[in-house]
């Protein structure tokens, strides 16, 4: 039998080491999946309930293993349904390759069924590298491309074939005009900057006094580096949320992460310090940065085309995070300013107390923050944790406490709903043998965690370690925007907008043969993490929380979350005086800075 385009496809990505793609199928891909057959399903096609769903499973799986992460989809609503998890990847710096169908040659331009123009569609998604490979000479290199671009520049590349080229005889490329020769591999690099540019670095940094550091997902290969320049500089460090497993938790001058979700004494390093070097992040929100001229900054970045960004740097430094700080590291001087550092760890554990009485304090019916407080105390040492977008990412990003091997990401930077159960199923791809915990909201359960429960279902028991739990915060409200619109407009929660259904999330995973619990009393909360850890399937966890718990800001008043949450009372002049006798006692309970709040510090 002779190749066609669509096996030589398949076997170029066993060469290059692809082992899973993550896909849905359909007849722009027929030629696809009867090279799968052909090829005894190798590399392995993970199938997912949509679209969606395998670049989500995409962008976990290449997230967690480091390496590319390989989608698949039929022409049309297909290709159409990957472009947000896509667009996941490409925000948040993470190699993916879409490889989606199209229709026949001689129908394009007829204004055919499930014609999309996807070279234009796909144009922004896949901006380093998109082409449609037309003859079948074409392909190697077009795929080469495409997989070492995803992985060179850490970005979505994708890969467009009609569906008459993939069942096309191959033939390869000829020692002749006009065809293009390819090979394979990707070689490693680290790129470090200049002497002279490490000089400058380093005087600016031996001039603070009162220095911060701020790291992101760039420096999760460089933690011992990291180490050791923020105790030659006395540094205090903040995380973005995408480098919260970069550098641990439980080190004294760790103040977590940074931002809207991040925490006080983050906010506190930026606001006091005077030197800032910032490491493997593009952190966005320049508001929780030191003020304009306030700090000498240095920026360390392996992406040219990310330094310079968000803050007026004094310094950018382009190379790789550890080899460049192993180079800088003889040029700083031990920094001698033990009152900062004594000023940035109190600060941290202040913060850590405030947060364990927050996850004290008596909620209608359980406390969210308490759920994964508990969590932190029971996290096994090589746990994978996702966390969806909305109110669960605050408490992921506040409450626990990442050390050692344990990685954690969510969509960072797109902050799009619905990744949490996917980005797990990916990471079981990644690691079978490590357990997985993904926390969601239940908008984003109900958008798209449910029927992904299906996808765990179908596969879980191939994973060594069988352990996927999905912990739902079940409030029966999109909270995080219902809490945005009292905080920034000042208006109560508009219930067609964000009231949502109680789903009974426990019992449909019983129904596909996993396991379920709905917690509905505190005293449940820490049996019901125990038992799902000590489980032999997956498991569903249905807290059942209060939508009342503020996603507090680290910089809020108490002036401001009162009018925040009395919003909802506005046209009840009488229940909101009630309320606001009792909010301010209970509410300070959640502030930084405990019974005195942040303007008590």
């Amino acid at each position: 039998m002779s190749t066609k385009v669509s096996d030589h496809l398949l076997q170029r990505l066993r060469e290059w080491g692809v082992e899973y793609v993550f896909a849905y199928p359909g007849d722009g891909i027929n030629g696809l999946l009867a090279a799968w057959g052909r090829a005894d399903d190798n590399p392995r096609f993970i199938q997912s309930r949509h679209e969606e769903m395998s670049a989500f499973e995409a962008v976990g799986y290449a997230k967690f293993s480091g390496r590319v992460g390989v989608c698949a989809a039929t022409s049309g609503p297909g290709a159409i349904h990957l472009l947000n998890g896509l667009y996941d990847a490409k925000l948040d710096h993470v190699p993916v390759v879409a490889v989606v169908g199209q229709t026949n040659r001689s129908a394009m331009g007829g204004s055919y069924q499930q014609e999309v123009d996807l070279v234009s569609l796909y144009k922004d998604v896949a901006s380093d590298f998109c082409e449609m490979v037309t003859v079948p000479e074409q392909l190697p290199n077009v795929l080469d491309r495409a997989l070492r671009t995803a992985l060179a520049r850490r970005s979505v590349t994708a890969v467009i074939i009609p569906a008459d080229v993939q069942e096309l005889d191959y033939s390869p490329p000829e020692h002749a005009f006009k065809m293009v020769p390819s090979s394979l591999g990707m070689p490693h690099y680290a790129p470090v900057p200049a002497d002279e540019d490490l000089q400058r670095a380093a005087d600016v940094l031996n001039a603070g006094e009162r220095t911060a550091m701020l790291i992101g997902q760039g420096a999760r290969g460089a933690r011992p580096e990291v180490t050791t320049v923020a105790e030659r500089l006395g540094a205090g460090v903040a995380k973005a949320l995408l480098g919260k497993d970069a550098l641990d938790d439980d080190l004294p001058y760790v103040t977590g992460a940074i931002g809207l979700l991040g925490t006080r004494p983050s906010y506190e390093l930026m606001r006091d310090c005077d030197t800032l070097l910032v490491v493997g992040s593009s952190f966005p929100y320049t508001q929780f940065l030191p003020e304009f001229g306030q700090a000498r900054a240095v920026q360390i970045d392996i992406d040219p085309h990310m330094v310079g960004l968000r803050y007026p740097f004094e310094v950018n430094l382009v190379g790789d995070a550890a080899t460049t700080l192993r180079r800088l590291l003889p040029l700083l001087r031990q920094a001698d300013h033990p009152a900062w550092r004594k000023k940035v760890e109190d600060n941290v554990a202040r913060w850590w107390e405030v947060m364990e009485r927050r996850a004290a304090v008596e909620a209608d019916p359980i406390n969210p923050e308490y759920v994964t407080h508990t969590l932190g105390g029971l996290l096994p040492q090589n746990v994978i944790l996702s966390s969806d977008s909305g109110s669960a990412a605050n408490w992921y990003a506040r409450h626990l406490k990442l050390r050692g091997a344990m990685r954690g990401s969510l969509s960072g930077t797109l902050a799009t709903m619905g990744p949490g159960v996917p980005y797990a199923i990916g990471a079981k791809f990644a690691h079978g043998d490590r357990p997985a915990i993904a926390l969601v909201g239940d908008g984003a359960m109900q958008m798209n965690g449910m029927a992904e429960l299906i996808t765990i279902a179908k596969y879980w028991q191939e994973w060594e370690d069988p352990r996927l739990i999905v912990a739902v915060f079940n409030n029966r409200d999109l909270n995080q925007v219902t809490w945005e619109m009292r905080a920034m407009s000042g208006a109560p929660q508009f219930l067609p907008s964000q009231s949502i259904p109680d789903v009974a999330y426990a019992d449909f995973a019983r129904s596909v043969g996993l396991t379920g619990q709905r917690v509905e009393k505190p005293d449940e909360v820490r049996g019901a993490w125990e038992a799902a850890l000590a489980a032999d399937r997956p498991c569903v966890l249905d807290f059942v929380t209060d939508p009342a718990v503020p996603p507090i800001p680290p910089h809020a008043t108490l002036d401001q979350i009162e009018a925040a949450a009395t919003a909802v009372l506005k046209g009840d002049s009488d229940r909101a005086a009630m309320v606001r006798q009792g909010f301010r006692a209970k509410v300070q309970e959640f502030l930084p800075g405990g019974h005195h709040g942040p303007s008590g510090r």
